[in-house]
């Protein structure tokens, strides 16, 4: 193989394989606390792993609507991190104030709040979930 075609193969294999996103209203975040892992029992995004032949956003998109009953629109990409033990996940985080419909958990939730960033030291989070949301607010044009 020579050396462009193993960069080719590394960059297939870095490119995202699940995404989560931050929905923001009147400055206050949603969160989930998850009811399977991984991350059972932590404050995190709505997210999963994608399915085959969607694209990222789809997958945002589409997990935000099973786990929580939201319709997500005009989704905004904010970073991508490697998750897991040896980089396993590859989530793409995306935030948007634009969604429809009243959240309805479904069984991967075990509760949800819309919270005041300030407050999230309070919560058992996911790693670096304060770092994400700033970002997510800055993306958007908005501090907290």
């Amino acid at each position: 193989m020579s050396a462009s075609e193993s960069q080719t193969v590394r960059a297939m294999t870095d490119l995202p394989n699940a995404a989560s996103v931050g929905i923001i209203r009147h400055g206050k975040i949603l969160l989930i606390k998850r009811a399977l892992a991984p991350y059972q029992n932590l404050w995190t995004f709505p997210g999963g792993r994608m399915e085959p032949n969607e694209t990222i956003e789809q997958c945002a998109i589409r997990e935000v609507q099973e786990e929580l009953g939201l319709t997500v629109r005009n989704p905004r990409h904010v970073v991508t991190q490697s998750l897991g033990r040896d980089g396993t996940y590859r989530l793409a985080v995306y935030t948007t104030t634009d969604y429809v419909g009243t959240v309805k958990p479904s069984s991967e939730v075990l509760d949800h709040k819309w919270i005041d960033p300030g407050t999230l030291i309070a919560l058992r989070t996911t790693s670096r979930l304060d770092d994400v949301i700033r970002e997510c607010f800055k993306v958007l044009g908005q501090t907290w």
